[in-house]
């Protein structure tokens, strides 16, 4: 997830305009109740509560304390923060008399200020604590659970969620580490992966994998984002629309399957004596897939990996509104 500047670290939001023109906030919609899954320091927020009308209303979602402290300093009666998961939308949004809501939008994975804040230790690139956790108030950090993960699990894992080739070596340098002494620090990590790997993309740091799964499941993130596609699917009103932004292929695999499977739905035999009034009727219609131009790559190297998904709730009928 990428986000606007706060004082210590310096950012820009990847495909601001682009998502927030993909909810389609023109006219009637511009009155409707909208969601940011991932507030961040609110640069998709503050976008989305310029262009609502003056009786709109607008749910942010976010699971890190520092996003939180951003979004209490907004003073707009139309917006509320909440500091959880956006894969407890379903539950929050009715705890606030909200049933529906007329757009959603997710922009995953991590802020540049938590890269770039070593002391929350998503990062090799400066030394500090292994913590990783979005939300430090919850959870065990990543060097707790490197502590006393088995090499089986951590080899799962940094396979599964990193789509790391050298799994093995990794986690069986890992558990020889620590019967020595815990690993404690991101730079202490990043060097023993770095023996562990024997080749690597150009330009790319034998880390970069390794560390990436460690978040991701630390976090629960891709946990999340199952239960969140269902939560938002749920709360969506029909035509309005689900905006997703991607940075890895996890996740972007998990949001274009889970788009497709409400979009694409199986046609009986043609040889079936079925009305067509009772034929299956996709749920959703796929808008819009786009990544972000080479004029913002070359300002925002961060932006290169990002993929946006749009799709409409289609009402019962199977035609968009």
């Amino acid at each position: 997830m990428t986000i606007l500047s706060v004082p210590e670290f310096q950012h820009r939001t990847v495909l601001l305009d682009e998502a927030v023109d993909a909810l389609d906030l023109a006219g009637p919609r511009a009155h409707g109740i909208y969601v940011d899954g991932t507030f961040g320091r609110g640069g998709h927020s503050r976008l989305i509560l310029s262009r609502l009308a003056f009786d709109a209303r607008l749910v942010g979602f976010d699971k890190d304390l520092q996003a939180i402290a951003t979004a209490e300093q907004i003073a707009d009666p139309r917006f509320q923060i909440v500091h959880d998961s956006f894969a407890s939308m379903g539950e929050s949004l009715a705890a606030r008399g909200l049933e529906r809501v007329d757009g959603v939008l997710l922009d995953l994975g991590i802020s540049s200020p938590q890269v770039d804040d070593a002391a929350r230790g998503f990062s090799f690139r400066n030394d500090g604590p292994l913590d990783m956790r979005m939300d430090t108030t919850r959870g065990i950090s990543a060097a707790q659970w490197l502590a006393t993960e088995t090499e089986q699990t951590l080899e799962k894992v940094i396979r599964e969620y990193g789509e790391e080739r050298f799994a093995f070596q990794i986690a069986k340098a890992i558990v020889a580490r620590r019967s020595v002494e815990p690993l404690s620090s991101t730079r202490q990590l990043a060097s023993l992966v770095a023996g562990a790997v024997k080749t690597r993309e150009k330009g790319k740091d034998p880390a970069t994998r390794t560390f990436q799964a460690i978040r991701i499941f630390i976090n629960k993130e891709l946990e999340d984002l199952e239960i969140g596609l269902n939560q938002a699917y749920a709360c969506l009103a029909p035509g309005a629309r689900m905006v997703v932004i991607s940075f890895h292929s996890l996740e972007d695999r998990m949001v274009k399957r889970f788009f497709a499977s409400k979009a694409n739905v199986p046609q009986p035999e043609r040889r079936l004596p079925i009305r067509a009034v009772d034929l299956p009727q996709p749920e959703m219609k796929l808008i819009a897939k786009m990544k972000p131009s080479d004029a913002e790559v070359e300002a925002n190297p961060r932006a290169r990996s990002a993929v946006m998904r749009v799709a409409q709730r289609l009402p019962a009928s199977g035609t968009a509104r």
